[in-house]
């Protein structure tokens, strides 16, 4: 009897046999060579690191999982964008991973409300010129007033913008990821029972 809301999330056995050892076939949207290779370098060994390699395994984030990995593994050192974001970036090593980043650093550092951060995000997904150079101006403005310089502002409006675009939202790349734990915790735990209905469904 296994009640999966119950299982311990930081079970070590189900990262390093299953995730790190890129053993995820059958295991729920971690199946593929890409994302098996992506696991073996990561070396995975809390939930947070599942939910961002859900994200970052896509379009534009893409780039930064060598430098994700690098950072997680303290092969290379965390660069900082602004001392100011540090904090919000701190899960993702450094890194802008998701669309709730992209709309706090919006909101810290340049004064957006939650909505006007919320518009942001639909701007950068939609990728319009004349909408995204009227934010590039409200959030270098909006720096200017937190004594930020425009030469800060906008280098890093525009790694908001190239990431921004295919930034991937945390609450869906978590429940994914939850799913996918729970999937590999069976596998690691009841190999037999899980490949028989694997095999089955």
């Amino acid at each position: 009897e296994i009640d999966i809301e119950q299982i311990d999330i930081t079970d070590q056995k189900v990262f390093k046999e299953i995730f790190g050892s890129g053993r995820t076939k059958g295991v729920f949207q971690f199946e593929s060579g890409g994302m098996q290779d992506l696991l073996m370098k990561l070396k995975p060994d809390r939930i947070e690191d599942m939910i961002a390699a859900n994200a970052l395994y896509r379009p534009g984030p893409m780039e930064n999982i060598p430098t994700y990995c690098e950072v997680k593994n303290g092969l290379r050192e965390r660069a900082s964008i602004h001392p100011l974001i540090d904090d919000i970036l701190e899960e993702t090593q450094g890194i802008i991973v998701y669309q709730e980043q992209v709309m706090k650093i919006a909101n810290d550092l340049a004064n957006y409300s939650m909505a006007e951060a919320d518009d942001l995000r639909k701007a950068m997904g939609k990728k319009i010129p004349t909408i995204m150079a009227e934010h590039r101006e409200r959030f270098v403005s909006g720096s200017a007033q937190n004594e930020i310089p425009a030469e800060q502002a906008a280098p890093i409006f525009s790694l908001m913008e190239k990431f921004g675009g295919y930034g991937f939202n945390k609450s869906h790349s978590a429940a994914y990821a939850l799913i996918a734990y729970q999937t590999a915790y069976l596998k690691a735990h009841y190999p037999v029972e899980f490949m028989a209905s694997l095999l089955t469904s």
